[in-house]
């Protein structure tokens, strides 16, 4: 069994960044790509940011490009969020998960393990 846990998250005003953590348990980290995902009150969960298993090929939603990072140290077992810029629009519960595949992927059908969130609220 995976287990994903996340950290990092917090109130931040709107301009500030803050960085994510996600650690997980198991010994095939490496072999599967990461994601984040995030969901906002009365939103659907959406696609943030993903990461290949290597580390090579990034993805990010279009609201999101230029202002997040994506990264992750597979001997930490760790894949991290860099967010800069931050807008109240960012505002959710972000979520880390494992993809099916090591390849990225946006779809959350594809994801078979996630965390348990963390708050991310940016004040105006």
């Amino acid at each position: 069994q995976v287990q994903l846990v996340e950290s990092g998250g917090g109130l931040v005003q709107a301009g500030g960044s803050l960085r994510l953590s996600c650690a997980a348990s198991g010994r095939t980290f490496s072999n599967y790509a990461m994601g984040w995902f995030r969901q906002a009150p009365g939103k659907e969960r959406e696609f943030v940011a993903g990461i290949s298993r290597s580390g090579i090929i990034t993805d990010y939603t279009d609201s999101v490009k230029g202002r997040f990072t994506v990264s992750r140290d597979n001997a930490k077992n760790t894949v991290y969020l860099q967010m800069n810029s931050l807008k109240p629009e960012d505002t959710a519960v972000y979520y880390c998960a494992r993809a099916s595949t090591g390849w990225v992927i946006t779809t959350e059908t594809r994801y078979d393990y996630w965390g348990q969130g963390t708050q991310v609220t940016v004040s105006s």
